[in-house]
């Protein structure tokens, strides 16, 4: 596997995730970082696919434009009422430790 994972959190996942993944020197970035919140979820999955970074949601539209066909750099989903913050974290840290950015373009993996 070459390309290590680069993240984007769109506005529903805590700012917790990106500070505990920051703090373990992955690269992540934020909807309020980029610039982008008030983008729709087309131009957010355009800016992640853009910046090749695999964009992390708890929206189910990220899916339904997944199944329309929408070219993307990779997509998490998760729950994050399910999930804490430390899970969230711990999950994005074994998905960059098993897949490379190029297994996660156009791929969804749940959390």
């Amino acid at each position: 596997m070459t390309k290590v994972l680069r993240f984007h959190l769109d506005e529903h996942i805590h700012p917790a995730v990106a500070e505990a993944l920051k703090r373990r020197g992955i690269d992540v970035t934020t909807t309020y970082e980029a610039g982008l919140s008030s983008a729709t979820d087309l131009q957010q999955l355009d800016y992640s696919q853009e910046e090749r970074r695999v964009l992390v949601t708890q929206d189910a539209d990220f899916l339904r434009l997944h199944r329309a066909g929408q070219p993307h750099a990779g997509v998490v989903f998760c729950r994050q009422k399910r999930l804490s913050v430390g899970d969230i974290s711990r999950g994005l840290i074994l998905l960059r430790e098993c897949l490379s950015a190029e297994e996660m373009v156009n791929h969804i993996e749940f959390l």
